[in-house]
This record gives structure tokens, C-alpha cells and sequence, in this order.
């Protein structure tokens, strides 16, 4: 994923709905927000908040038919921001490949409840096209067009295995518009006890 496309996931924005406290019949109270945030989306990376231990491991020269992976191992820190509507995630990995350093910034959009992830490189400071989706069943599932070298391809990123201590991020290519996939990043994430 780093170095061509790379999504990891870490920040987002949790848009939080603006309710009146007042106690009109048609004024929303804080239990009906509530409700309303955990229904529609807008807290489905809450459980990513904190610190992570990171393996990782990446696939060298995707959609080129090697078979040749290198591994990393480091953390991801996962800090809210604006009253918990954002929150940043910094990877921080390495590896006999060399140090993988960046940011996501995960945005939900409350008109189409969908969420963007988007990811930057410490290496070039550029933004890169955010995939696009939404949790369903557990299971986190989004999709961009983007480009490899110049390309076209269709990118997929799936966060599965989730519990309140653990979780998987895979990214996979595909030259066929979706039809075959090839996975080329797979990370596993494992909560760092915090000392109190």
C-alpha cells in the first residue's frame, strides 16, 4: 500500500449531529443523538482509538505476478480530535525493507453515511485518492479508482476481525475493473495495554 497507494486507517471525522437541549416536543435530546450517531455510522472507528502494535506485511512490485513479501513491525497511535468528531492515526513501522511512516484521515459523510479513508505518505506529503464505503456485519469494506504507474486499478480495503483488542486491514489491486483481486498489504493490529 506505501509507496503507490497506501490507505492504512487512522484519522477520521465523526460528524456529530447539532441537537437543541431545550424540552419541545420535536427538540432531540442527548439519548436520541446517541442512538441516532450509533445507527447511522458516525462511530464505527471508535474502536480504533488508542495504541496499536503493528505487523505488516507488504507485497513487492503488485500486480506484476511476484510472490515476493517484506514485513514490518511498529504501532499505530489512534488519537481523537474536536470533542471525538476526528481522530488521527500515525503508522510507524519497519522492516528489512526499510521504515513505512504516515498518516490516514478518515472522514464520514452524514448525507450518504459513507465514510472516505485517505492516506499520506511521510515520504512525499501527498494525499492519496481515499477509498470509499461503509461497516456492514462487522466488517469495514472500501473502494477507490486509482492508478499503478499509469495503469488504471481498482482498489479495495477491508477491515475485518475486529474486537475490542484486535484487528486486520487488507488492501488489494485488481486490473479487471474488480473482477480478480490481488491482496498486496495485510496488517494486524494488537492493543497496547495503556499504564496507568
Amino acid at each position: 500500500m506505501f509507496g503507490y497507494r497506501h490507505v492504512m486507517l487512522c484519522a477520521a471525522a465523526l460528524m456529530l449531529p447539532a441537537f437543541s437541549g431545550g424540552a419541545g416536543p420535536h427538540s432531540a435530546g442527548p439519548l436520541a443523538v446517541q442512538a441516532d450517531v450509533a445507527q447511522n455510522g458516525q462511530r464505527d472507528f471508535d474502536f480504533e482509538i488508542g495504541t496499536w502494535k503493528t505487523q505488516l506485511k507488504r507485497r513487492l512490485k503488485p500486480l506484476t505476478g511476484s510472490t515476493s513479501w517484506v514485513e514490518y513491525e511498529g504501532t499505530t497511535l489512534v488519537k481523537p480530535l474536536l470533542g471525538g468528531r476526528a481522530n488521527t492515526a500515525e503508522l510507524l513501522v519497519g522492516g528489512s525493507a526499510g521504515r513505512i511512516e504516515g498518516v490516514s484521515l478518515r472522514l464520514y459523510n452524514p448525507q450518504t453515511k459513507q465514510w472516505s479513508l485517505n492516506y499520506a505518505a511521510a515520504a512525499d506529503g501527498a494525499m492519496t485518492p481515499p477509498v470509499i464505503g461503509g461497516f456492514s456485519g462487522g466488517r469495514g469494506i472500501f473502494f477507490a479508482d486509482d492508478t499503478l504507474g499509469d495503469r488504471p486499478i481498482r482498489v479495495r480495503f477491508v477491515i475485518s476481525d475486529i474486537t475490542a483488542n484486535s484487528a486486520r486491514f487488507e488492501q488489494a489491486f485488481s486490473a479487471d475493473g474488480g473482477k480478480t483481486w490481488e491482496i498486496n498489504w495485510i496488517a494486524t493490529d494488537t492493543r497496547v495495554e495503556e499504564k496507568t
